[in-house]
């Protein structure tokens, strides 16, 4: 841990810069895609309550950096009692690690379907960005009880703030083994600049069109 820790919290003026700017385009690009997208959270919203009445937006803990925890929020793509029925579809479980994933999952809605396919569910995500909780890049955050269950190698992801989009997010998405998420995380830590972050969020846009391991 030693190794991932001096590489990536020593502040050199280097690593400030690049703190102060990231928090500057955070802000700036969640607070322009928040009022451009307005109406396609609007078309959302009244999607989700048409099919399904309930809560338009879920919010749950997740983990974040240095494992605080905070509420992050996405566009309710599951029915209302997903989360009680969770245990009785443990044993369908694809996914390795502490995830939890099924491809055909019975609990995801018509619309949450398709939210999930085109990563729209994720933009409420804009908010965390906003409050500081979140960046636009970075580890993606884990449920707090997926994360209780790694281990101190794993748990470095946490020495950055998590993001709407990381290296494995747009290197397989849901297909990526977690070992190899891991891996992936501690990589953006090692090496993250402003040049990496750029790259990674136009190959997210290339990611989303594509659908590429989405579900």
């Amino acid at each position: 841990m030693a190794e991932i820790a001096h590489s990536s919290i020593v502040q050199t003026k280097e690593k400030v810069f690049y703190d102060t700017f990231k928090r500057l385009m955070d802000v700036v690009c969640s607070l322009a895609a928040l009022v451009l997208l307005s109406p396609l959270f609007f078309i959302t919203a009244v999607a989700i309550r048409r099919e399904d009445q309930g809560p338009v937006i879920f919010a749950q803990d997740r983990t974040g950096k240095n494992g605080k925890v905070f509420r992050m929020y996405k566009f309710r793509s599951m029915y209302v009692d997903a989360e009680k029925r969770r245990n009785e579809l443990l044993a369908q479980n694809e996914a390795d690690g502490p995830l939890f994933k099924i491809a055909e999952d019975p609990r995801i809605t018509k619309v949450g379907r398709f939210i999930r396919k085109t990563s729209i569910d994720e933009l409420p995500q804009l908010i965390n960005i906003l409050k500081g909780e979140m960046s636009i890049v970075g580890p993606r955050p884990l449920v707090t009880y997926e994360q209780n269950q790694c281990n101190e190698y794993q748990a470095q992801r946490l020495l950055v703030k998590p993001g709407l989009t990381c290296i494995w997010q747009v290197s397989g998405r849901s297909d990526t083994k977690f070992d190899e998420l891991i891996e992936m995380d501690l990589e953006y830590i090692r090496n993250r600049s402003l040049w990496l972050d750029i790259k990674l969020i136009l190959k997210t846009v290339v990611v989303v069109f594509t659908h590429k391991g989405a579900y």
